[in-house]
């Protein structure tokens, strides 16, 4: 019983680290080159009354 247990267990284990390595989004590396372009920062201020209407509903 005890060993039935082990193996039916050690199995699943085996397959969820097979599917995780095959189910992994393989992403190729890229060296690409960044142009030189300038960074644009906006200041936006943000008063209560926008503050309030950007909040979602919770609910409560």
């Amino acid at each position: 019983m005890l060993l039935t247990i082990t193996l039916i267990l050690s199995f699943l284990v085996i397959v969820n680290f097979l599917l995780l390595f095959f189910s992994c989004n393989k992403t190729t590396r890229r060296t690409e080159i960044k142009e030189n372009r300038p960074t644009i920062i906006i200041n936006n201020k943000v008063t209560n009354q926008q503050a309030s209407t950007q909040l979602a509903p919770t609910g409560s």
